[in-house]
């Protein structure tokens, strides 16, 4: 009996963090800009503020990724400079702080609207 009462209550706590996580906003760089500003229109601050949020841990997650990159370029040798290692980590960087730009783009859009909203915009800076 408290078994099967521990098996209910375990299957219940995982079924609600399962639906919590799933009503999170995500971070999409490839959103067109226009469909971004269309849907901040739409939004409350809460959501402008969720989002923004969202954008903003996608960024600073792929800025450590840039920080981790550079650290490796800086030691190779120069000598090594040259090597295929060097030009697939350039390539990296520059695929990553695309993509960094592209966020910030959107995120910027949420920010300020949420901004003009009269929206709490603390903790979001970047």
């Amino acid at each position: 009996m408290r078994v099967t009462r521990n098996i209910i209550l375990c299957s219940l706590l995982v079924l609600g963090l399962s639906v919590l996580s799933g009503c999170g906003r995500k971070a999409d760089e490839n959103k067109p800009i226009a469909d971004v500003k269309a849907e901040a229109e739409q939004m409350n601050t809460k959501e402008l503020r969720t989002t923004a949020l969202a954008y903003k841990e996608a960024i600073m997650a792929k800025r450590k990724n840039v920080e981790k990159l550079a650290a490796k370029l800086k030691e190779i040798p120069v000598t090594e400079m040259l090597g295929e290692k060097v030009k697939k980590l350039k390539a990296d960087t520059k695929s990553l702080n695309k993509s960094v730009s592209a966020l910030t783009e959107r995120f910027r859009i949420y920010y300020n609207k949420l901004k003009e909203k009269g929206g709490d915009v603390s903790g979001l800076e970047i």
